[in-house]
């Protein structure tokens, strides 16, 4: 008796999922709750186990989109298979040569063609040259054309095209360019069909608009340089800057609730918590885990929440609770060297913060040029709620905090 594997309900707001990859082949014996094969959803991508043991055997294939409870394999009764098993079986294929190359030679022979009909080796000769079979007169048996006839006649022709008249010369043909050219295609994943239809939803559907600002990044660069160690050693894990920023935009956040908003309907939907999304690259695409209640976190804790949800955003093992939510998202292009853009917002959210390279360049300070380490910061967000004093007096708040980190401990 076979047992049906369906895809499971893996959240409220997803009807499909894609099958990503079979990690079992079609007749293999597999253990119950044993993986077998990635489903991936507009959201995460997670794994199928096996609901008993027994031989699978495939239906749905890499690639398809399935809706939540369709039939993806079927698990039948059986035992794990001998040792040695594959091996008997591949016996009789050895077999089947001698006679293939029998049938093969039999192809050859004159006497298996039709009257006034060349031999498939004698037909791709004459192909392959541009001679006319019926130009030819074969000498098998009843005047079929062999292989002996086809060749002769590539020779003989040879003569012939020496004769006729020189052609008219040939257009300039195209420029060949050296190298390799190749290409190739790949279905798009459900995650990044999503994320593609999301950020054009937020372009088309929202009144986004960007304002920048820079940060002196010097005064964080000594406080960790001071502190990195003893820091390390109390709390087990390294002091980074996405903690500090985290840390700004929280108070900011109190300070200008607009935005840590949403919009509703036609109702604006305010937050007295902080749930900040980090933008993560993960090997499938861009995904937005969440730190839930950042507005009361510690540096420490911060920066603990953010190695674990990165962590298991590099190994694809986010959960969708883990993703869903955020009132406010962060994202730093810098690691990869970005000096400014314009990030999109976080929909259903209305505002999100980049961070941006820190690179050394001159600033007026005190009446003299001096270098510092100095970072772009972008805050792009929804004009419908937001107001242009609101975004610029958060962003304003956010420089200040960063730049004179005892203001965070102090909350002033």
């Amino acid at each position: 008796m076979s047992l049906e594997i369906k895809v499971p309900t893996v959240g409220e707001s997803i009807t499909e999922v894609t099958l990503a990859q079979w990690l079992k082949q079609d007749g293999d014996y597999v253990e119950m709750d044993e993986n077998i094969a990635e489903l991936e959803s507009d959201k995460a991508t997670f794994e199928l186990p096996a609901e008993k043991a027994g031989i699978l055997r495939i239906i749905a294939q890499e690639g398809d989109t399935l809706e939540i409870g369709a039939v993806v394999c079927t698990i039948e009764e059986g035992g794990a298979p001998a040792a040695g098993a594959d091996k008997k079986e591949e016996a009789p294929a050895k077999e089947e040569a001698p006679a293939a190359a029998a049938k093969a030679e039999d192809d050859e022979r004159p006497e298996t063609y039709a009257a006034g009909t060349a031999s498939p080796a004698a037909a791709k000769i004459l192909r392959e040259k541009g001679i006319d079979p019926a130009n030819i007169k074969g000498t098998g048996k009843d005047g079929r054309i062999t292989k002996e006839d086809a060749e002769k006649a590539q020779v003989s022709a040879a003569p012939k095209a020496a004769a006729k008249p020189a052609a008219a010369p040939a257009p300039a043909a195209a420029p060949v360019v050296a190298g390799e050219r190749n290409e190739r295609r790949e279905k798009m994943s459900s995650l990044r069909k999503t994320i593609a239809k999301r950020l054009v939803a937020v372009k088309n559907e929202t009144a986004m608009l960007t304002t920048f600002n820079e940060v002196n990044m010097q005064p964080i660069m000594d406080l960790r340089a001071k502190y990195k160690d003893t820091f390390k050693e109390k709390h087990g894990i390294g002091l980074g800057f996405m903690s500090f920023f985290t840390k700004a935009v929280t108070t900011a956040l109190k300070e200008w609730p607009a935005v840590n908003a949403r919009i509703d309907e036609n109702e604006i939907v305010y937050s007295d918590f902080a749930d900040i999304s980090i933008a993560v690259s993960a090997p499938k695409g861009l995904v937005v885990p969440v730190i839930r209640n950042a507005e009361g976190m510690a540096l420490y804790q911060i920066e603990k929440a953010i190695a674990e949800l990165a962590g298991k955003a590099r190994d694809n093992k986010l959960t969708i609770e883990e993703m869903t939510g955020g009132t406010f998202t962060i994202t730093n292009g810098g690691v990869f060297g970005s000096m400014m853009s314009t990030p999109i917002i976080n929909a259903p959210q209305s505002a999100i913060l980049g961070m941006h390279n820190i690179v050394q360049r001159p600033i007026a300070e005190n009446g003299q040029v001096v270098i510092r380490p100095m970072m772009y910061i972008a805050l792009s967000y929804d004009h419908r709620i937001i107001d242009g004093r609101e975004s610029v007096s958060f962003l304003v708040r956010v420089k200040q905090l960063l730049e004179d980190p005892a203001r965070l401990l102090l909350e002033v």
